[in-house]
């Protein structure tokens, strides 16, 4: 009993409750007509296209930074990066990898003023994220209309110049993680084995390195400064490190999204992915000084679980088309909740 109950205290009754309301959805599945193979397919598809930007808000909570809300600049560094590909004809695994390449530049160089921005803030970091992080969304809005790109399927067909809302990756990049070592059973059901596998891989070295000493030195930061100062340790280069590491992550999140998703959505796109993110991981358990892997994979599952279960769900019991509104109100709904719940803890 008294195991049970600090199980229920470490793990939070918010998260069992959605945890169990999920569990719900899927019996309730099969009575509604909701194919429950092409259900768990598509949460294991949603949980590998997001896991990444999620784990991008890792870096930043430890070292003190708080929640990512400038992630945007990540974002449009691999926006950046996967455009690039689609303009130098990259195809395949080398399309993929050299869009993560051809991002990384801009991620460490955008990362690393970021970082000289909210070292000068200390305290106000979350805030003066989101104004940076959705300004620079409306200056790109601008430069994907001005930059030299020509590959015929990328720019405005009518003018031949300036990049389209949406590009397709097919022909180039598209589902080349999904479809590795992928396992079909049916019609219906495909285990997404690489795009899991790549998130692993991610997962696994961001866990090594919280735990080298540079890790360690960056937790201790986020935990104590003062200590931390007094230990001899760089508190700006911690924290700059965690904010470069955090916008390459986002970089290549948004990539992995792509090649799954199918498309480069561009101009205004990104501003939406950004809370998601930080819904998720709040969600999974993680405080604003604080994260581990674990709130990663709890928060995302919970999180995308829920958005694509719900729709389905309640579309078939109601039997009419209103997945839109309901997967904007279940999003913006655990939003809210996670950052509520970011309030009081700051608080």
């Amino acid at each position: 009993m008294r195991n049970l109950k600090t199980f229920i205290e470490d793990f939070g009754w918010p998260r069992i409750i959605i945890f169990f309301f999920l569990i719900f959805l899927f019996i309730m599945a099969p009575f509604v007509r909701v194919r429950l193979d092409a259900s768990i397919s598509d949460v294991l598809n949603r949980f590998g296209q997001n896991a990444i930007m999620v784990l991008a808000m890792v870096p930043m909570i430890q070292s003190g930074c708080g929640l990512n809300f400038g992630l945007a600049l990540g974002i449009v560094s691999g926006l950046l990066g996967a455009t690039l590909s689609l303009q130098f004809q990259l195809h395949g695994i080398l399309g993929f990898l050299g869009a993560i390449a051809l991002a990384a530049p801009f991620a460490l160089v955008l990362g690393w003023f970021y970082a000289k921005l909210l070292n000068k803030v200390k305290g106000e970091e979350m805030t003066i994220a989101m104004y940076v992080g959705f300004s620079f969304i409306m200056f790109m809005c601008i430069m994907w209309l001005i930059l030299p790109y020509n590959n015929p399927t990328m720019v405005w067909g009518y003018a031949g110049k300036g990049l389209r809302t949406t590009i397709t990756v097919e022909g180039y990049w598209l589902k080349i993680l999904n479809n590795f070592l992928a396992i079909r059973i049916g019609q219906f059901f495909v285990f997404p084995t690489g795009l899991l596998l790549f998130v692993g891989l991610f997962a696994f070295l961001m866990w090594l390195f919280l735990r080298s000493k540079t890790g360690t030195a960056m937790t201790a930061v986020g935990s104590n400064p003062d200590f931390a100062r007094a230990s001899g340790v760089d508190v700006d280069k911690m924290r700059t490190i965690s904010i470069i590491i955090s916008t390459f992550l986002g970089a290549v999140g948004i990539i992995v999204y792509e090649q799954s998703f199918g498309f480069i959505q561009l101009y205004t796109a990104p501003s939406p992915m950004v809370f998601p993110a930080v819904a998720a991981i709040l969600i999974g358990g993680a405080s604003i000084n604080k994260a581990s892997m674990v709130n990663v994979l709890v928060g995302t599952i919970l999180f995308q679980g829920l958005l694509t279960m719900t729709p389905s769900v309640i579309n078939s019991l109601l039997r009419t088309d209103m997945s839109e509104v309901i997967r904007i109100i279940v999003s913006n709904g655990m939003i809210l909740y996670a950052l509520t719940r970011k309030i009081k803890v700051s608080k």
